[in-house]
Formats: C-alpha cells, sequence, structure tokens
C-alpha cells in the first residue's frame, strides 16, 4: 500500500478564503461603527487596517488549508498567527505611540479580536492536549458575559442585551467572533494524506489524517 499527498486545488482555496476574510472584515467594519458615533472611513484606516489585514489572513488560512489537505509542511501550523495580522493598527501612529491608540478602545479590539479567535481556533481543532483545548474554550466563552456586561459603558445605553439593538450588535459581535474561530482552526487540525486503497492500480485514493 502506497502513500501520496490527497489532492487540493490550492487557488481555489487561497482565492475563497480571501474572500471570506474580505467580507468578513468590512463586517467587522460596519459592528465598529456601530458601537461608536465617532466613526469615519479613510483609506489608512478602513483599507489598510481593516480591510486589507481581513483579504490577507484569509488568503493564509485558504493557503494553511490547502497545506493540511495535502499532509501539511514543514511549520505550516505556524500559520496559526495570521490573525495576529489585525494588530497591525497598533502601529499606524508610529512605534513609539502603540500604547496611545487603546485609549481609544481601538487597540484593545484589534489586539483581543484575534486573540479569542486563536484560542477558539485551537479549542475547536480537535487537535491537542484536551486540558489546553478546554481552557481556550472557557477563554473564549469570557467573551459573552464580558459583552454583555460592557456593552453600555462602551457604546452607551442603546446597547444593553434588554434592548433590540443591543441584542442584534450582541449577536453581531459573538457570530463574528464564532466565524473567525471556524477560520483559525484550520492551522491546527489534523493534517489529511491519501493512501491508495490498492498499490499500482489506478483508484481514487482514500484520505486518512495524521497528527
Amino acid at each position: 500500500m502506497t502513500q501520496q499527498r490527497a489532492r487540493s486545488n490550492a487557488p481555489a482555496l487561497v482565492i475563497g478564503g480571501g474572500t471570506c476574510g474580505l467580507a468578513w472584515a468590512a463586517g467587522l467594519r460596519g459592528f465598529m461603527a456601530q458601537v461608536t458615533d465617532d466613526s469615519s472611513v479613510s483609506w489608512a484606516g478602513t483599507t489598510g487596517y481593516v480591510l486589507l489585514p481581513g483579504l490577507v489572513v484569509g488568503m493564509l488560512l485558504g493557503w494553511a488549508e490547502h497545506l493540511r489537505r495535502t499532509g501539511g509542511r514543514r511549520g505550516w501550523r505556524w500559520l496559526a498567527l495570521s490573525p495576529l495580522l489585525f494588530t497591525a493598527v497598533l502601529f499606524s501612529q508610529g512605534p513609539l505611540q502603540v500604547l496611545g491608540i487603546f485609549e481609544d478602545g481601538i487597540g484593545g479590539g484589534a489586539l483581543g479580536v484575534p486573540l479569542y479567535a486563536m484560542a477558539g481556533g485551537y479549542a475547536l481543532s480537535g487537535r491537542g492536549p484536551r486540558w489546553g483545548r478546554a481552557m481556550c474554550g472557557v477563554l473564549v466563552l469570557t467573551a459573552v458575559p464580558i459583552w454583555a456586561l460592557a456593552a453600555e459603558s462602551i457604546a452607551g445605553p442603546d446597547f444593553v442585551m434588554t434592548n433590540p439593538r443591543g441584542f442584534w450588535v450582541a449577536v453581531y459581535y459573538y457570530s463574528f467572533l464564532a466565524v473567525f474561530s471556524l477560520a483559525a482552526a484550520i492551522p491546527h487540525r489534523a493534517a489529511d494524506i491519501a493512501r491508495d486503497a490498492v498499490q499500482g492500480n489506478d483508484v481514487e485514493p482514500s484520505v486518512v489524517q495524521v497528527p
């Protein structure tokens, strides 16, 4: 019985991942506009630090899925860190002003969202120590009470969970974190390897998973 790499369409996965990442980032910008009255759109702020990172992260996770389907490569699991590209906005005012951007909440969101997604991805991956995945799962779930308790102070009285708008924005936030976590799980998942059922026969290979 022989082994070979499973088949995968790399361009489709990378383009599809980039499209999903761009759509996710555009939706994230819509969420940001909902929770602040002082929201403006600019080429640098919106395109450079929200849409572009979303596109690149999506493409990298699409590439990670291609590598996963074809048995993995050396160091490919480092792609699990790709969500941190969203933290680029921390340096938008220069390397010496990193802490200053936390004053208006942008920095906290730019750091917190990708970290939550990375933890959620690991928890959902089905790979690794159970205690580690459980701890990451608990960490991600803290986003639910934290937003429910802090939304009013962050965005105003309209954003309490008992208000229709507040409930909608909360679902917006939670569902976006969940989707990002599912995507961030890709580099942690077990890699696939195709294995021919019968050596020497021209048959469609079966696929097995390896850690």
